[in-house]
C-alpha cells in the first residue's frame, strides 16, 4: 500500500478563510491534535506576515511533536531584495522550523502584470530563494502558486520555474490550482505532465473550492502522480475554502487503495473535524461527508427499512471506521422500520405490536403537518411513543400561568412568571422573574418542582431557538420553539408549537422537563 502524504494548512490558509479565527494559543493546540492524528506536515503560519504568526512559532519551539513536521510559510525574495537582507525570508528563518514552504510565481499573466518584472527575473527569485534555505539546512517545500492556470496560458515558462526550483534543491513541489477553477480532467493531465519533471514520491497537489471540486480534483492529482495533499480541516480557507483533508485522506485511504494515517486515527476523523470546529467557534456543517452528523442520518421509510436488512444499501462505508455513528430520524417521511428502530436506540419495547408501530407514524405525520419537527426534537419523540404505549405517567399537571413583561425607560425588559401546578394533588403556587417569558416560566416551574423532584436541579437549558411555520398569518403565524437541555448524562431536544410563542416555549419547556423525570425514573427501575 502506497504512502499519502498529509500536508494541513488549516492554520495558515485555512485562517484566509472569513469567520475563522485562531489565536496562537489555539494554533498550538490544533499542531498538538493533528500531530497525535498522525499528520505529516504541519503548516503553522506565515512568519512574516504578522506577530501572531511569528509568536506561534516561538511558543511551538517547545513542543516536540512526535509524527509531524512543523513548516513556515513565506514567500520568494521581493523582487527589489537580496534574500539574505529581504526580510520575509529571514523570518522564514527565525521561525526555526524544520521545514519551510514557500511559494512562487508561476503563471505568466502575475508576473508581468501583478508583480510587473521580466519573467527572468521572476526565475531568479525562485532560484536564489530556494537554494538559499537549502543551504541553511531546510527541507524546502516548493508551491507553485497559480501552476494550473500557468501551465494552461504558456505551458513552457510554467515547466520552467518548476525546473528552476528542483535545481535550486527543492525536497518538494506543490502544484497550485490557486484560484481553485480547474476541473478534475485538467488536475488530471496537467499533474501527469509535471510528473515526467518532478522525481517520483516528491510532487504535491494544492487545491482551492471555488468551483466545488476541491476534493475531487485533489484525488485526480493523485491518480496522476502526486504523492503529498495539502488541505485544511473542514475545507476553511479563503472564498470558498481549500481542499476538505477529511474526506481527501478517508477516500485514499478506504476506496483507492493508499495509506495516510494509521486506521486507529481514521477513527478519529469526526472528532478531530468537531474539535477544529469547536476552536474556530463555528458551528460543524451537519451534511460535511464522512464526519458530519447527517452524513449516516436516514429520513426516509424505505431507506431505513433496508439498512435494518442491510446498512450497505444505503451506506457507502461503515460510519464508525472514521468515527462516525448511524442516525434514524423520524419525520412525516418515517415508516413503520424509523420507529421500530428509534424505539430501540431510545430504550423503549415496542414489542411485536405492528399495529401501535403504525398508530405512532399516522400521529408523527399530522403533528409534522402541524408544525412540530421530530427528527431535531428526540426528547418530545420519545415521550409521544411513551404515551402511545400507556406507559407515560403524567408527573404534575398545569393549573395556569400568567407572564407580565415591564419594560421602564432606562432598564431593560424583566418578565415575571406566576405559575400554578399540582403534584398528585398538592397544589403549589410559585412566581418567578427571568430575561423574558420562557426563561421567567422556567425558574418558576423548577421552583414549584424542586420539592417534589430535587432531580430538576441536576438540569439546565443550553439553547432556545424560535422559527416561523407558515408566516403567511404574519404576527398570528404558527410559532416553533426548540429547547436543548442538559444534565450529567447528556443533551436532549423538545419541541412545542402554538400560534402564540410563549405556549409554544411552554410546551416545549414541559416536554423537557418531562423528558428528564421519564429518563431517570427508567435508570432508576433498570437498577
Amino acid at each position: 500500500m502506497e504512502n499519502i502524504l498529509v500536508y494541513d494548512t488549516t492554520l495558515r490558509d485555512g485562517t484566509q478563510g472569513e469567520n475563522v479565527n485562531f489565536t496562537a494559543e489555539d494554533k498550538l493546540r490544533i499542531a498538538r491534535r493533528l500531530d497525535e492524528m498522525g499528520f505529516h506536515y504541519i503548516e503553522g503560519g506565515w512568519p512574516g506576515s504578522n506577530p501572531k504568526d511569528a509568536r506561534f512559532f516561538s511558543l511551538a519551539k517547545n513542543i516536540a511533536f512526535k509524527h509531524a513536521r512543523l513548516a513556515a510559510f513565506g514567500s520568494t525574495r521581493h523582487p527589489e531584495m537580496n534574500v539574505d537582507t529581504c526580510p520575509n525570508v529571514q523570518a522564514l528563518i527565525h521561525a526555526d522550523t524544520p521545514t519551510v514552504t514557500i511559494f512562487g510565481k508561476t503563471w505568466d499573466l502575475h508576473v508581468t502584470e501583478i508583480l510587473g518584472i521580466p519573467l527572468e527575473a521572476n526565475l531568479a527569485m525562485i532560484r536564489e530563494t530556494v537554494a538559499y534555505l537549502k543551504e541553511r539546512g531546510k527541507e524546502v517545500i516548493y508551491d507553485a502558486e497559480h501552476c494550473f492556470d500557468g501551465y494552461k496560458r504558456n505551458r513552457d515558462y510554467a515547466m520552467e520555474t518548476v525546473r528552476v526550483a528542483l535545481e535550486a534543491g527543492a525536497d518538494f513541489i506543490v502544484l497550485c490550482d490557486t484560484n481553485g477553477g480547474c476541473l478534475p480532467d485538467e488536475i488530471r493531465d496537467i499533474t501527469r505532465q509535471f510528473s515526467t519533471l518532478v522525481p517520483p514520491g516528491k510532487l504535491g497537489v494544492h487545491v482551492h473550492n471555488d468551483g466545488g471540486l476541491a476534493v475531487a480534483n485533489t484525488l485526480a492529482a493523485v491518480v496522476a502522480g502526486a504523492r503529498m495533499v495539502q488541505g485544511t480541516v473542514n475545507g476553511y480557507g479563503e472564498r470558498c475554502g481549500n481542499a476538505d483533508l477529511l474526506p481527501i485522506i478517508a477516500n485514499l485511504q478506504l476506496k483507492m487503495g493508499f495509506r495516510c494515517l494509521t486506521d486507529e486515527a481514521l477513527r478519529h476523523l469526526t472528532n478531530l473535524s468537531n474539535y477544529v470546529a469547536d476552536v474556530a467557534n463555528i458551528p460543524p456543517l451537519s451534511s460535511r461527508p464522512f464526519v458530519g452528523r447527517s452524513a449516516f442520518a436516514h429520513k426516509g421509510g424505505v431507506h431505513v427499512s433496508a439498512i435494518l436488512k442491510n446498512p450497505v444499501a444505503y451506506e457507502h462505508i461503515d460510519p464508525s471506521i472514521v468515527g462516525n455513528a448511524r442516525r434514524v430520524l423520524v419525520s412525516d417521511l418515517a415508516g413503520k422500520s424509523n420507529i421500530e428502530y428509534k424505539a430501540r436506540e431510545l430504550g423503549i419495547d415496542l414489542g411485536a405490536e405492528s399495529a401501535l408501530s403504525k398508530e405512532i407514524v399516522q400521529q408523527i405525520k399530522r403533528l409534522e403537518d402541524k408544525g412540530y419537527q421530530f427528527d431535531a426534537a428526540e426528547g418530545s419523540l420519545m415521550l409521544l411513543i411513551q404515551k402511545a404505549k400507556g406507559e407515560f405517567k403524567e408527573p404534575f399537571s398545569l393549573d395556569c400561568f400568567q407572564v407580565v413583561v415591564t419594560k421602564t425607560a432606562h432598564h431593560p425588559a424583566r418578565a415575571l412568571a406566576t405559575i400554578k401546578i399540582a403534584v398528585e394533588g398538592v397544589e403549589e403556587l410559585t412566581a418567578a422573574e427571568g430575561n423574558g417569558p420562557i426563561n421567567a416560566l422556567d425558574y418558576a416551574l423548577r421552583k414549584s418542582l424542586k420539592r417534589f423532584y430535587p432531580e430538576i436541579e441536576e438540569m439546565h437549558l443550553t439553547d432556545f431557538k424560535v422559527r416561523i411555520v407558515e408566516g403567511s398569518e404574519g404576527t398570528a403565524a404558527k410559532v416553533q420553539v426548540a429547547i436543548e437541555s442538559q444534565d450529567a448524562e447528556g443533551t436532549w431536544n423538545t419541541i412545542g408549537v402554538s400560534e402564540n410563542i410563549i405556549e409554544a416555549g411552554w410546551l416545549a419547556l414541559v416536554d423537557s422537563i418531562h423528558y428528564k423525570l421519564a429518563k431517570d425514573r427508567r435508570v432508576k427501575t433498570e437498577e
